[in-house]
Formats: C-alpha cells, sequence, structure tokens
C-alpha cells in the first residue's frame, strides 16, 4: 500500500479531496480507521457545504462541453479506467479489504463488477438514445435524452466501489459531471480509488469531485442549485431525509434503500444445495449487504435437515482479521453496529425465538448466528439485520410463504429454491420486489441488469443496463422543419 508507485499511494491524496486536482478541504481533515484492528489507515479531507458548492459550480462549468465531446474519446476513457483496475488489482483488493473488512473473494468481486460498469458505460456512447417520432409532413420530431446536467452520487460503507461507480459512470456517460460523496468510514475504496482511476484514464479535469464529508455535506449536495439529480444508496432512515431536502428543492432523485428480504426453500429442494444457499445469503460479508437474505421462509417438510446443515456451517465457519486469508468472515464495520445487531438477537430470543448458533461477539467480529422459531413482530422478521444472522421461520404451504415473504413495505431481492419450477413462478408473480431468483439466493446483481426496489427499498428507480438512460438523462423533444411557418398572427 506503501510502494512509491501505487495507484493509491497517501502522498497524493493524504488529507485531500478532488477536483480533478487533489486540494486542501475547507472543511479540514478526517481519520478512519481499519475494522478489524482498530488501525488508522489514513486521513482525508472533509468536505463542507463551502467545498460542496465550489465543486457544483465547477461541475456545471465543465459539463456542457464534455456532453458535446467526441462519444469515441469518451468510450475510451471508461475502457482505460477498467484497465487501471485490472493493473492495480492486489493494491486495490488490499484497500477494500482493510477498509470495509472484507475477505479477498469479496474485495475481488466488487473490483471486477467496478470493471463491468465502466465498459457498460463505455458501451452506452454507442447505444441509441433517441427516437423518430410521427410527424407532420416536411417535419422532423425526435424524443431524445439529454443529460440532467451535474449528478450528487452518495454511496454507503458495504460495498463502497460498486455502490458508487455504478452512479458515477452512467452518470458521466451519458453526458453529465458528478459531484461524489463516499462514506467517511470508507473513503478510498469508495472515493479516493475513483478518483484516481479516473485521473489515471485521462477524464478531463471538473468533471468528477471527489468529497468525503458528513451530513453538511450532503444536505448541501441536496440543495445546491447546480446539482440537478441525486443517487443516494443508503439506509431507508437516511433516505427518508434526502429524499425530503432534495424534493424540496425540485431535484431528480434515485434512491435505493435497505430491504428487508426472503429467501423461500420448499420441500422439494436438495438439503444440502439450500443450507448452502441460506449461508452465502445471510453471511457474506457479515449480512451488511441490501440484498442479504434477512428471512430464511423453510418449508415443514425440509425444515429440520436445513436447519442441522445450517447450524454446522454457522459454527465452522472461521471469523476474524481478513487479512490472515483464513477466514470467511470479517469484522462489521462499527462497534454501534456491532450492538444494533446484537440487541436484535437478544430481543428475538426473549420474545420466544431459539439461538442455536453465534449470538456472541468479540470486538466487531459477531459471529454467524442462527434463530429459528422467528415469527412476525419479531425485531429479527421485521428490521433490515445487517449483521451475520441467518432469521428462520418455518411454513407450511406455498400461500402461506407468499404471505410471509409479502409481509413488508420493501423488498429488494427474492429468492425461490425448488426444482418445480411452476411452484416457484406462482411465488415470484405474487411477491413485490426489486429482483427475483428462482433457485438462487438473494444475493446476486450484474452490470448490465437492472436493480432497485419500490417502497421503503426506494422510489423504484433501476441501476443497470438500459436503466441507467432512464435515470441520468431526461427526454428532451426536438422538431425540425424545412422552414419557417408563417402564423396568422
Amino acid at each position: 500500500m506503501n510502494n512509491a508507485n501505487a495507484l493509491l499511494h497517501p502522498s497524493i491524496w493524504q488529507g485531500l479531496i478532488f477536483n480533478g486536482d487533489w486540494i486542501a478541504a475547507q472543511g479540514g481533515s478526517h481519520t478512519f480507521a481499519e475494522p478489524a484492528t482498530g488501525e488508522q489507515l489514513g486521513r482525508v479531507g472533509l468536505a463542507n457545504a463551502d467545498d460542496v458548492a465550489r465543486a457544483a459550480t465547477q461541475a456545471r462549468a465543465a459539463q456542457a462541453a464534455w456532453a458535446t465531446s467526441d462519444y469515441k474519446e469518451r468510450a475510451a476513457i471508461f475502457r482505460r479506467a477498467a484497465a487501471v483496475i485490472v493493473e492495480h488489482l492486489d493494491e486495490l483488493a488490499t484497500w477494500i479489504m482493510r477498509e470495509t473488512g472484507a475477505i479477498r473473494a469479496k474485495a475481488d468481486h466488487e473490483l471486477r463488477e467496478a470493471g463491468a460498469h465502466l465498459l457498460e458505460a463505455a458501451a452506452m456512447l454507442t447505444q441509441p438514445k433517441g427516437q423518430l417520432l410521427a410527424s407532420a409532413s416536411g417535419e422532423m420530431s425526435i424524443a431524445r435524452r439529454v443529460p440532467h446536467g451535474v449528478i450528487g452520487v452518495i454511496s454507503p460503507f458495504n460495498f463502497p466501489l460498486i455502490l458508487s461507480i455504478r452512479s458515477i459512470a452512467p452518470a458521466l456517460a451519458t453526458g453529465n459531471a458528478v459531484v461524489h460523496k463516499p462514506d467517511l468510514q470508507t473513503p478510498v475504496s469508495g472515493g479516493v480509488l475513483i478518483a484516481r482511476v479516473f485521473e489515471a484514464a485521462g477524464l478531463p479535469k471538473g468533471l468528477l469531485h471527489v468529497l468525503p464529508g458528513a451530513a453538511e455535506a450532503g444536505q448541501a449536495m441536496c440543495s445546491h442549485p447546480d446539482i440537478a439529480m441525486i443517487a443516494f444508496t443508503g439506509s431507508t432512515a437516511v433516505g427518508r431525509s434526502v429524499g425530503e431536502l432534495a424534493g424540496r428543492n425540485l431535484k431528480k432523485m434515485s434512491l435505493e434503500l435497505g430491504g428487508k428480504n426472503s429467501l423461500i426453500i420448499l420441500d422439494d429442494a436438495d438439503p444440502d444445495i439450500a443450507a448452502a444457499a441460506v449461508a452465502w445469503g445471510a453471511y457474506l460479508h457479515q449480512g451488511q449487504i441490501c440484498m442479504a437474505s434477512g428471512r430464511i421462509l423453510l418449508q415443514r417438510g425440509i425444515a429440520d435437515a436445513v436447519i442441522e446443515r445450517l447450524v454446522a456451517k454457522a459454527k465452522h465457519l472461521p471469523v476474524g482479521d481478513p487479512m490472515s486469508g483464513k477466514v470467511a468472515l470479517g469484522p462489521l464495520i462499527n462497534a454501534r453496529q456491532v450492538q444494533r445487531v446484537h440487541a436484535i438477537v437478544q430481543d428475538s430470543v426473549a420474545a420466544g425465538a431459539t439461538l442455536l448458533a453465534g449470538g456472541t461477539y468479540e470486538n466487531q467480529f459477531y459471529q454467524p448466528t442462527v434463530l429459528t422459531g422467528v415469527r412476525p413482530g419479531m425485531r429479527s422478521f421485521e428490521e433490515e439485520l445487517f449483521g451475520p444472522v441467518a432469521s428462520v421461520t418455518v411454513f407450511d404451504t406455498d400461500q402461506e410463504a407468499i404471505a410471509l415473504a409479502s409481509a413488508t413495505t420493501g423488498c429488494l431481492a427474492l429468492g425461490v429454491i425448488t426444482p418445480t419450477l411452476a411452484r416457484a413462478m406462482f411465488i415470484v408473480d405474487r411477491v413485490p420486489a426489486g429482483h427475483a431468483h428462482i433457485n438462487d439466493q438473494t444475493v446476486v446483481a450484474e452490470a448490465h441488469a437492472p436493480f432497485g426496489g419500490g417502497g421503503t427499498s426506494g422510489n423504484g428507480g433501476r441501476h443497470g443496463g438500459t436503466s441507467d438512460w432512464d435515470e441520468f438523462t431526461q427526454w428532451q423533444w426536438l422538431t425540425v422543419k424545412t422552414e419557417a411557418p408563417r402564423y396568422p398572427f
């Protein structure tokens, strides 16, 4: 990480923010630590409202020339950015592991998907961006996509690279400039890394601003008149505040929020396959994933077999410092989150759930946990966990599974495991979800596929594929006549 030739060498960005150059922040600086060890990892600039205002003004000034520049040159920048990630893969993976508490496989996945988003952005530059409409004789009538101007991106700590780049890349590709605020717990993986990759790829100055900041910076982004849209990923509670403030200022919003997602396992499934799917969906990255399998719904005929296998997995999955290379789960992001997860587990047990594995922690390392006998009304059934907890509810009929899975105000993802596809489709067609996966768990995403949710999981926006045109551009109606008409007035 301290190699003089490293892309992320601290001497480049330490204590600074990015506007195309690395500059001092008017808000001062912020230090951040490694969740596994508590060791200080670095110091970034801390943006305040004045920094946001300066960035928004500069971004707006740079945007028009970018939107009308040669599409081939713009596409080449995204391809070069993807190549920079590949070139520095080990270095970047180390930062993600240390900063987010991720195992290497998770870090590699983030980097691969970030590269995929960049290549998808490059491909957008040769896609049609309009429609030829019906018109009167001698008139051309066109509906065309035009950029909003400046997009404000606010991203979280759990998958900071993917959940930033999936908005930044298509926003830039569609001709916008970007002001980005990464989470202060992961400012390198979610911000500095992206700035350095685009800097190395030759992105013109002024188009991307990276401003690690606290609530003040986010509020300024939602209020500044030069920022036309806010793309926010994070908790439902914060999303409500962002939506309220941005809406008051008449900005477009893309809100991707938390979800209570169900993984339904029917009684004709293979217990070994099912248990592995549950463990992956509930425990991957310590359960700190918005589409984690938060409700495990097991049909009674298979429940005991799956629970037995799941408990065995939970008791044997190693937990510890990801940099050791010998663990399956790392730390939760902070001590506050540990206490929240533990309180949900304890309150659910007090309400009648049975703890079969885990339910303990040391420092920020929470053991993989299995709760059975979970019923509606218990915290582990109702609340998004964001911790390594498999919350198991047993059901009898397919209709009961539909009712249990539907008992939420926001579901990002649904999984149904069964060899009987007709049963699976019957369920999928009746449970509201942003995306659904038959014979898979809920943690599934690809750069070219639409991703998002409704209700308390978001405002119905989508990231990925053709959805990016919907989010990051607006329609303009353009007519062209061969000569101006003579009006009677």
